[in-house]
């Protein structure tokens, strides 16, 4: 029921427009008037308005004769016809003497006919007045040179789904007034330069819908008044770094629907004028730092519709003076925009994120946009907590601009396009409520660490020796650190803090802020959290887990990986070697380091990866039953040390090696037949107090002669203060002061996981005795 009542304003506009404007704009022009003469049978003979492809009007006597079926030509035709339509009839040839009789034809529709050879049409006669031929939808499947040489004046020649696969080179001679060539959606495989030598003044190029997989260099440097490229739906998967050069006075291009895994940037920096860009539904995964740089005429810019696309980098959008519209709407794993994705983009007026897997926006991305007028985020799993506070300080003041020439502030305030279904999702006593709706009272003050789900898929397969790319985000206040963990144990990313003496350092890999960590020849992290593989072997499958985390805790997610070996496995399958989830159980020993009073160093090994590790431990008494506790290991850690324990006491504390019970390669008696690993100890004794130094007899005496006078004077000092006080001075109450117990908060099942101190400490509480 929601997305009809969501749909329903975008009806209504469309309602007014329909109903409001377009009558206002038909009703400005000329109706049609009656044309009295000899009208050929069936056919309506009129005077109607009409404009030639520069935008200038006529009034045409017109011949409309569309959808009569008629397998001849009609005749008799007046002799000042000046457009004939002829649409969605069986013609197959014309008639070349009723042609030569219409010197004034400037506009013929020979569209949706049966016309398999285009010489029926352009060698009967010459029409040295036609400007505008509609052969789209008939059955040509080749042009042959000179195609169209009878046609000196055409200005517009549109040849779209037809069976074209072969295009002679000079097919296009004599047509050096053409302005706009409509070739798409026909079987052209290929994209020959010399088609277009025969065109200097063509502005509009529409080439989409051909199967063709790649442009070939300089494919278009003929064509130096060009204006507008269309090259949607062609499969194209990249392109050449100079596949559009020439093309200094490019304004428009479209790549819509094609087969692009990246931006093409060093492509598109060979088109200096570009004013309108069209990416969408295309295959990119990221849109990564510098993708759009240089492009300093950029006006208006679209990424939608994409099913790959899961990040928008730091910088990504960069330098783009001119740019006022983006946007970034329907890619359904799109769950992260760095704060910092933004720069520079001081004429950006509209931004649209809608129908995302957005969890929320950082307030950098809007401090970073001064001309910002309305954002779009409905339709997104928005998280409102700390990040989304400047949605609700928006929404009661508005936002402050310090102008730095004039030294003036001027108020400015972001508009959300469909506020009322722009709905928090969590936490859960916010879920289904406006963002704007929600006060920032109600918001938290920080921000847990959270791997969105669209962001990692549960499975994914490589082909041996192939390449992997794993991409994972998280977004959280403060920023979290991103690390993996391998199916080995090995963990990649930012080092952890630094040992306690005696623990083993596990296996890292340090990635600074702007480069690549690369432990291996086989493994590269790369700085927001992607991890790359190069060349996979049999041994690299199983199960990778990416951890992020911050002061406040982490949040994990793993993937499982199948290498699918060379080897054909029935008909035609590939076998795959899922190495990271263990037929047998896993086994670690768990050592006792060091032992103080009031603490214990643990520590083992693992060659696995085992997101789902628990620590438990209890306190051992003769005559008394102790609370067992229990705390959740992250991925890739390999050392604990218990704090706050008591002195003088048994323990007993139990290492829970977790497989991934939510695997689904995993069987379920590799999962039950995992022990834990446990070891007892016992704390050390709080050491005996020092013993007084011996005092001689004579040192004894003073001590105590002193002592009496002591007393005797504060007795003295007593009775005077009564005598002088008519209330006795109340006695202080004294608190009891009880020793320690050592309690720990337990820790929740969930994937979000409480911070791990910098010797993988857990925060205690204490209860009385």
């Amino acid at each position: 029921m929601r997305p009809t009542l969501l749909f329903l304003p975008s009806q209504c506009l469309l309602c007014v427009f329909v109903g409001v404007c377009v009558p206002s704009v038909v009703g400005s022009l000329p109706h049609a008037l009656p044309w009295h003469v000899s009208c050929p049978v069936r056919c309506v003979c009129q005077i109607k308005p009409w404009f030639s492809p520069d935008s200038v009007y006529h009034e045409a006597p017109t011949v409309d004769c569309n959808d009569l079926l008629l397998s001849k030509f009609p005749s008799p035709l007046p002799l000042n016809t000046h457009t004939l339509r002829l649409q969605s009839n069986l013609l197959f040839e014309l008639d070349t003497d009723v042609l030569r009789g219409l010197p004034n034809l400037t506009d013929l529709d020979l569209s949706q006919n049966r016309f398999s050879r285009v010489r029926t049409i352009t060698q009967s006669s010459s029409l040295p007045s036609l400007l505008s031929l509609h052969l789209e939808e008939n059955h040509l499947s080749h042009l042959p040179e000179s195609s169209f040489s009878s046609l000196p004046a055409l200005q517009e020649l549109f040849l779209s789904h037809n069976n074209l696969h072969s295009i002679a080179h000079g097919a296009f001679t004599g047509l050096d007034s053409l302005l706009r060539l409509h070739i798409n959606n026909n079987r052209l495989t290929t994209i020959d330069p010399r088609w277009f030598r025969a065109l200097p003044r063509l502005e509009v190029l529409m080439l989409g819908g051909n199967p063709v997989e790649a442009l070939p260099d300089k494919g278009f440097l003929a064509l130096k008044s060009l204006r507008s490229l269309v090259l949607g739906g062609m499969g194209l998967r990249g392109l050449a770094e100079k596949a559009l050069e020439g093309l200094d006075g490019l304004e428009s291009l479209s790549f819509y629907d094609n087969l692009l895994t990246k931006v093409p940037t060093q492509a598109l920096r060979r088109v200096p004028g570009l004013k309108f860009l069209d990416l969408n539904k295309n295959r990119i995964k990221l849109i990564e730092t510098g993708d759009f740089r240089e492009m300093i005429h950029l006006k208006e810019l679209g990424l939608n519709n994409m099913d790959e696309l899961v990040s928008i980098e730091k910088a990504a959008l960069e330098n783009l003076p001119e740019l006022t519209k983006l946007e970034i709407t329907n890619n359904p794993r799109l769950s992260y925009i760095h704060p910092q994705a933004f720069l520079q983009l001081n004429r950006l007026e509209s931004l649209m994120l809608n129908s995302n897997s957005l969890s929320a926006l950082h307030r950098h991305v809007m401090v970073s946009l001064p001309s910002l007028q309305e954002v779009s985020l409905h339709s997104n799993p928005l998280r409102c907590d700390c990040l989304f506070h400047w949605a609700t300080e928006e929404a009661s003041h508005p936002h402050t601009e310090r102008n730095t020439q004039s030294d003036t502030e001027t108020a400015r305030m972001v508009r959300f396009i469909q506020p009322q279904a722009t709905l928090c999702s969590e936490p859960p006593e916010l879920r289904a409520r406006g963002v704007r709706e929600v006060s920032s009272r109600e918001m938290s003050a920080s921000c847990l660490p959270i791997i969105p789900t669209s962001s990692l898929p549960s499975y994914v397969g490589v082909r041996e020796g192939g390449k992997l790319v794993l991409h994972c985000r998280g977004l959280a206040e403060p920023q979290p650190v991103m690390y993996w963990v391998t199916p080995s144990g090995l963990r990649l990313g930012p080092a952890p803090s630094p040992a306690t003496k005696g623990l083993p350092a596990p296996a890292s890999c340090q990635a600074q802020d702007d480069t690549a960590c690369s432990p291996s020849k086989h493994f590269r992290l790369l700085p927001e959290g992607t991890l790359e593989i190069n060349k996979v072997t049999a041994s690299e499958a199983g199960l990778y887990t990416c951890v992020a985390e911050n002061v406040l805790g982490a949040d994990t997610r793993s993937v499982t990986v199948g290498v699918h070996s060379r080897k054909k496995k029935g008909k035609g399958g590939m076998s795959a070697n899922l190495k990271g989830f263990p037929l047998f159980s896993v086994d670690a020993r768990l050592e006792v380091r060091e032992v103080g009073q009031y603490y214990a160093i643990l520590s083992w090994q693992s060659g696995h990866n085992l997101p789902s590790t628990r620590l438990s431990w209890q306190a051992i008494y003769s005559n008394a039953h102790t609370p067992i506790y229990t705390t959740r290991i992250l991925a890739g850690t390999q050392s604990f040390n218990l704090t706050h324990l008591q002195a003088e006491t048994f323990y007993r504390v139990c290492l829970h090696l977790g497989i991934n019970e939510d695997a689904k390669h995993a069987n379920r008696r590799s999962r039950e037949s995992s022990q834990p690993q446990c070891v007892s100890f016992k704390t050390k004794d709080v050491p005996d107090p020092e013993p007084s130094l011996p005092l001689s007899p004579e040192l004894t005496s003073t001590a105590v002669t002193l002592l009496l006078l002591a007393l005797i004077l504060l007795l003295l000092a007593g009775q005077s203060w009564d005598t002088q006080s008519n209330k006795g001075a109340g006695q202080l109450p004294l608190q009891d002061i009880k020793s320690p117990k050592a309690l720990i908060t337990i820790q929740n099942t969930q994937e979000r996981i409480g911070h791990e101190s910098k010797q993988n400490e857990k925060q205690l509480l204490h209860e009385d005795c």
